[in-house]
């Protein structure tokens, strides 16, 4: 499938039929996730993985009762990851079991820790919120891809999604991704025209 064809096919969708989605093919989306575009390569992002339908149940009324919760086969809650020091290092880790020369592993995660050394805890958790949506949209778009459907939803609680969960801190879930496949048909998309979008 084009890529142009996945954008302009691709809709939130309300309900899902229930069905479940093939294990290999939630594996393949979650590679293409996991290669999303992210800052200095920090990656300020998990994803938990819910599929047991009594705790999607226990979940939905901390996302207004909205259906796509409960009638999804995979629902991705993504997580924020303002922890830093934690990041750059696992970074480093990363990059030397990689193979990268070491002048560019030096030049890297001195970026990256004079980058997050100028933040504060709010500013770092904001820019790990702005990160976390370009994995989003690997996911939404990835979904499409594949042959099955998803839902971007910011409409939930964090607080009792991270209580249910027991998502650890300094973790902070940020947006839900439920997929399966469509129950329900997609309405026209409406956009704003270019001249209103470019200036």
């Amino acid at each position: 499938m084009e890529f142009s064809t996945i954008v302009m096919s691709r809709y939130a969708t309300k309900k899902f039929d229930g069905r479940k989605i093939p294990e290999t093919k939630v594996n393949e989306l979650l590679d293409m996730v996991r290669f999303a575009a992210s800052a200095i390569n920090l990656q300020p992002w998990k994803i938990k993985i819910v599929t047991d339908q009594k705790i999607k149940e226990q979940l939905r009324p901390a996302a207004f009762n909205q259906e796509q919760i409960t009638s999804c086969s995979h629902l991705l809650v993504f997580c924020a990851d303002p922890d830093y020091d934690s990041l750059i290092s696992r970074l480093g880790v990363l990059l030397k079991k990689s193979g990268a020369p070491e002048e560019m592993q030096k030049n890297v995660l001195g970026m990256a820790a004079q980058f997050a050394g100028k933040m504060s805890p709010d500013q770092k958790l904001a820019w790990s919120q702005a990160q976390t949506y370009l994995a989003l949209g690997n996911a939404i778009n990835g979904a499409k891809s594949l042959g099955f459907d998803s839902c971007p939803m910011g409409g939930f609680d964090p607080k009792e999604f991270s209580r249910i969960l027991k998502i650890p801190s300094p973790l902070l879930p940020v947006m839900l991704c439920p997929l399966g496949y469509a129950a329900d048909k997609p309405m026209p998309k409406v956009r704003f025209p270019k001249e209103d979008v470019i200036f």
